[in-house]
């Protein structure tokens, strides 16, 4: 069945009819579009049909597809990480990465919608089953300090038009973030799951659901391994990670 996105909001189809009326500036390239990115930025930077990890969604080679048929890692293969899933558009990398920043730093929300529905036609496409999809989408929650000097949750702003893509509950109070952490960019691996290992906590029932969590960009996984793990103790079922660029290993 065709991707056809959820909408019950008559400011979504007044935006829609704006975009189709009204050209638009390619948030790549800078050329006249309808489109957030124009057809040919589209077309040459994204890589949703990238082999990847089933799981944590860094790249695979042709070779472990022959040899894994769930499409693992060998990390996750070795060592499963609390989250069970986890979708991802592109790598961050030259050009897209500007898109993440420009979200993030820019207030350029019209990307977050650009996110969110090329998250769920890949979401689609890999699980037909409805009865497979997240029952509740999160986004990784900011400290408050954080959110009020941004003024708003790059996540959130992807995770709403997902949620209403896919035709399930979006809920922004899931997650609370209980203790502000320094920024995970300054530091490693090991560093980042103790800067965030005890920072979030589960504010409403989870006891048997699949919930997804969203994000603009997964790194090292240390972030959305904490909620994870902190869903799971709280009796969640099934965790999925919903992000528009994953940073390569290498």
């Amino acid at each position: 069945m065709p991707f056809r996105p959820f909408s019950s909001s008559s400011g979504d189809s007044f935006a829609r009819i704006r975009r189709g009326v009204l050209p638009n500036l390619c948030a790549l390239c800078g050329n006249l579009s309808q489109a957030t990115l124009c057809a040919g930025c589209a077309e040459a930077y994204w890589n949703e049909s990238r082999l990847r990890c089933t799981v944590c969604a860094v790249p695979l080679s042709a070779a472990r597809r022959a040899r894994h048929a769930h499409y693992r890692c060998a990390d996750c293969i070795g060592e499963p990480p609390p989250f069970d899933a986890t979708f991802a558009l592109a790598d961050y990398r030259a050009p897209l990465d500007t898109l993440a920043v420009g979200l993030k730093f820019r207030a350029r929300l019209m990307l977050a919608r650009e996110f969110a529905l090329r998250l769920a036609r890949l979401a689609q496409d890999a699980r037909q089953d409805r009865s497979e999809w997240p029952e509740v989408i999160a986004p990784v929650p900011l400290a408050s300090r954080r959110l009020t000097e941004r003024g708003y949750n790059q996540a959130w702003q992807i995770a709403k038009p997902l949620a209403r893509a896919l035709q399930v509950r979006s809920d922004a109070t899931l997650l609370h973030r209980v203790i502000h952490t320094v920024p995970q960019s300054r530091l490693d691996l090991d560093a980042r799951r103790q800067n965030v290992g005890r920072a979030f906590k589960v504010a409403q029932p989870v006891q048997g659901l699949h919930v997804g969590i969203v994000d603009d960009v997964m790194t090292t996984g240390a972030t959305l391994e904490a909620l994870a793990r902190t869903l799971k103790a709280a009796g969640a079922r099934r965790v999925t990670n919903f992000v528009a660029l994953r940073t390569p290993k290498n």
